[in-house]
């Protein structure tokens, strides 16, 4: 059976915070969103960091056959938007993450518990 977007949410939020992500909070939009269904939310600590979890995420759900639709452009130093259909996950900096607020924008969404 195909993995749902809310096990690979979870295994993705897993995967970041063992490559030391922060704030680390996956959301269910499906009621809110009518273009994803889970969101994931992370800080990274510096341009190199977000990089890594950037790298980490893509290899992460292309092993579990999940596909980039699309990502942002241009690549910014501070915010990283990886768009894969039901799926979309958020890698900013502390700066970006206070500035943006996603969480407070999507205040309506229900927090999804991953950790185990």
């Amino acid at each position: 059976m195909a993995p749902t977007f809310k096990t690979l949410a979870v295994s993705t939020a897993r995967a970041v915070d063992d490559k030391k992500a922060e704030q680390v909070v996956v959301l269910d939009v499906r009621k809110t969103s009518s273009l994803v269904d889970y969101m994931i939310i992370a800080t990274a600590l510096s341009r190199p960091h977000l990089e890594a979890l950037e790298h980490q995420v893509e290899e992460g759900l292309r092993h579990a056959g999940l596909h980039l639709h699309r990502r942002s452009r241009p690549r910014s130093d501070s915010w990283r938007v990886l768009d894969f259909g039901g799926l979309m996950v958020h890698l900013m900096t502390v700066e970006a993450r206070e500035l943006y607020d996603l969480e407070k924008l999507n205040d309506d969404a229900r927090k999804v518990p991953w950790r185990n």
